[in-house]
């Protein structure tokens, strides 16, 4: 298994109330899944996503990635443990408005300390796996936004890491440019990455072979099925 969630709690204290956004969560994701996480707004799933992506850590519970525990891993192993295993892509792209397509995609290779040659190669690799060759030099505000969904995408990949998570990926896209990214997504776990998104769309969720349905904190259900075309 990839990753193993073990009786994972995560409570935050917001004044004198006492939140429990996740009450115990057990969670197995085997290398080369493409699982979806889906439920209602406050249901967990982004706090679940966070957890497994390495940008928090459980208040209570194990966390194994890869066969190593990170739950109680210091700031800056678990930044090391991300960097390494994870490619992000977020609904709103985070893109910088400044950066060109190429410069954007090479930024996580800037803070590894890559040589600028190798940084621009991979960079382009990344874009024309999305279908971006011709788009490298072009601003954000000079792409659509399936466009600067897929060079975020491709900043997800330039690390080449095992395992790509995406919260609400297509949230801010119209119908078709959601689908163009879905088969993306597809594409790269037929590759065989592991892939896990974070929805509240059912159609999306559909393009998973596994759909994990939270609701206040918890996993009430954990269907897999036939992905379908």
């Amino acid at each position: 298994m990839t990753i193993v969630l073990s009786d994972v709690k995560k409570i935050y204290q917001m004044g004198d109330t006492t939140v429990h956004a996740l009450a115990g969560v057990d969670l197995s994701i085997a290398a080369g899944e493409f699982a979806a996480i889906m439920g209602p707004s406050g249901s967990g799933k982004s706090t679940m996503m966070n957890i497994l992506g390495c940008l928090d850590r459980p208040t209570e519970g194990s966390y194994i990635l890869d066969g190593q525990e990170v739950a109680t891993l210091g700031d800056d192993e678990l930044a090391i443990t991300r960097n390494k295993k994870i490619g992000f892509v977020f609904q709103s792209f985070n893109l910088l408005p400044r950066m060109d397509a190429l410069e954007n995609v090479a930024l996580p290779l800037v803070y590894a300390g890559v040589a600028k040659a190798e940084r621009t190669e991979r960079a382009a690799k990344a874009l024309a796996m999305v279908g971006l060759e011709e788009r490298m030099h072009h601003l954000p505000n000079e792409l659509s936004g399936g466009q600067r969904q897929r060079v975020a995408i491709a900043r997800a990949l330039v690390n080449d890491p095992t395992i790509i998570m995406a919260d609400e990926p297509t949230g801010n896209l119209d119908t078709r440019s959601g689908e163009e990214v879905m088969e993306i997504f597809r594409s790269l776990n037929d590759l065989g990455r592991t892939v896990i998104l974070v929805t509240h769309e059912p159609d999306i969720a559909g393009n998973a072979r596994r759909v994990v349905h939270v609701r206040d904190g918890r996993i009430v259900r954990d269907d897999r099925k036939e992905r379908t075309a």
